[in-house]
């Protein structure tokens, strides 16, 4: 059943990887996001400028409707995320603070979660991103205390961040 995945994009070049579990199946009990990969880059996610060189690794169904920024900009735009707004810090935070594990996902949870979901399993990295993800749910507790429900115009940096973590929060 594991097949092997060898990465060559900006960021890696000939990482290798197995995928052991069918894609989208058998995740951790302890988590369980509301998005998939597919979802969240068609709503719109990281400013359009995410894993633009990475679409060979994964389903071509994943991209078709991902919304990217134009190949010439390499810059975030906020107007291309769901909540039209920047809700990202820049991947140099991300290391200063020890949140990239540079071997494996040197792009961040995202791309954790995109292999995640394709069938990697790392124990060991799958353990401290879950604990990541289940983190951000306080920021579902926040708009669920502080604003009407499903008023997109309330908290949008924090909902915007929410389904950069696979947590729907238009539903909130």
């Amino acid at each position: 059943m594991s097949k092997s995945i060898i990465v060559r994009d900006k960021m890696q070049k000939k990482y290798k990887y197995e995928l052991n579990e069918s894609a989208g199946k058998k995740f951790h009990s302890d988590f369980k996001p509301d998005l998939s990969p597919k979802e969240m880059l068609a709503l719109g996610i990281f400013g359009g400028v995410y894993m633009r060189d990475c679409i060979k690794e994964f389903p071509k169904n994943w991209f078709t409707k991902a919304k990217f920024a134009p190949k010439e900009i390499n810059k975030h735009l906020g107007e291309l995320n769901y909540f039209k707004i920047n809700a990202s810090q820049p991947l140099k935070v991300w290391r200063k603070k020890g949140w990239i594990n540079e071997e494996h996902d040197p792009r961040g949870w995202f791309q954790w979660y995109c292999r995640y979901y394709q069938g990697r399993r790392l124990p060991k990295e799958d353990k401290i991103q879950i604990a990541r993800w289940k983190a951000m749910k306080r920021h579902s507790s926040q708009i669920a205390k502080n604003c009407r429900k499903k008023d997109m115009l309330c908290r949008p940096k924090q909902r915007q961040a929410l389904l950069h973590w696979a947590y729907d929060s238009r539903k909130l």
